[in-house]
């Protein structure tokens, strides 16, 4: 069962700019931040607010560190901008597995770390309207990690 929306993904060519904006506009801090070499980005995770199931929602802000990643090929097509949806489950195993016996592709065979932990995978967008989707089953947090 899906109970959240997780996350927004923005793609950005500039990360610290990006966040800036978010930051002066909004008051949007950043929770947590890292690089994630298998994905070939570096990130920001600003929240939003927490959700009655323990997690919470989040603006995932997308700085692509390579030229041949999946992000830095979306920019050069589409420009900054949403890049996909995130929602989360308890078990994105068992959710994925749901979905695809329902018609849609799931991207990836096994789900993949995602930011702050969490297992991830994503639908195909053209099985979504056109919506690049991301399903997370997000690790506790404790703590912001910076």
């Amino acid at each position: 069962m899906l109970t959240r929306i997780d996350h927004i993904g923005i793609a950005c060519f500039d990360l610290d700019r990006t966040v800036e904006f978010y930051r002066a506009t909004y008051g949007f801090e950043v929770f947590h931040s890292e690089v994630n070499e298998e994905q070939g980005v570096r990130e920001a995770m600003l929240k939003i607010n927490d959700t009655s199931d323990g997690g919470a929602s989040y603006l995932q802000l997308l700085e692509p560190i390579r030229e041949d990643s999946t992000v830095a090929k979306w920019l050069a097509k589409n420009g900054e901008g949403v890049h996909h949806i995130a929602f989360g489950t308890a078990d994105v195993d068992a959710e994925a597995a749901g979905i695809r016996d329902k018609g849609v592709r799931v991207l990836y065979e096994e789900p993949r770390r995602g930011s702050m932990g969490s297992r991830i995978t994503f639908l195909h967008p053209k099985d979504c309207h056109g919506v690049l989707t991301e399903l997370v089953t997000s690790a506790p947090v404790e703590s912001p990690e910076h």
